[in-house]
């Protein structure tokens, strides 16, 4: 191949390149729509979605093409797909619990249980996952070995996110024990704690 065939094939390459589909997956409550919008605010200045206290708020998944993150003197342009918190089992007694009616708990409680068959079915067309853990909770939770039993499975670069170390309680050293042989970066997505390192991690691990 001469130097214009080299030419051709460098243009081809860096022109076709396509933006990494990243997927934030996580149980409920564990910042994964806070952690979007952390890194949509910190790019774009935007924002993915509402964030509550309420367990499953994010029954859809919600997906912001080309963001591209700035990092060590270079860039990645990502598609991120915030999912629904993954859950083995969805009661409507727990909405109820929190002063919901019947009717609207019973459709809540269907929604997150279709949130959740969505988000498992959006691995088939992921680049990479971003798997977020509450630092305040036991890591050896059946959703968290699923989940990363399903990406060693379908052999996805994956990244762990400890969040919430802006809480007393937490313990991300519990999760690097738990899960020693991924990369994993600890931050609190709320109050944008250790968000570089984090923004370091993802270009390193997707780019």
């Amino acid at each position: 191949m001469g130097v214009m065939g080299s030419f051709k094939k460098f243009f081809k390459r860096m022109f076709n390149k396509k933006n990494a589909r990243i997927g934030i997956y996580g149980p409920p409550n564990a910042g994964k729509t806070t952690l979007a919008n952390r890194i949509l605010r910190d790019w774009t200045g935007d924002a993915m979605g509402s964030v509550s206290h309420i367990a499953h708020e994010t029954r859809r998944a919600r997906r912001r093409e080309g963001v591209t993150i700035q990092s060590n003197g270079g860039s990645i342009s990502l598609d991120i797909i915030d999912t629904p918190g993954l859950a083995t089992k969805i009661d409507f007694h727990e909405f109820m619990e929190l002063g919901m009616n019947e009717a609207e708990s019973k459709r809540r409680a269907k929604e997150a249980t279709e949130g959740v068959i969505e988000a498992v079915k959006w691995l088939e067309n992921l680049d990479g996952v971003i798997l977020v853990m509450d630092a305040t909770e036991d890591p050896y939770t059946q959703v968290n070995v699923t989940v990363i039993g399903n990406m060693e499975a379908r052999n996805l670069p994956l990244l762990i996110v400890a969040n919430k170390t802006d809480l007393p309680e937490s313990s991300a050293t519990s999760i690097r024990e738990a899960f020693p042989q991924h990369p994993m970066v600890a931050i609190s997505a709320l109050e944008g704690k250790n968000i570089d390192t984090f923004y370091d991690e993802v270009a390193k691990r997707f780019g």
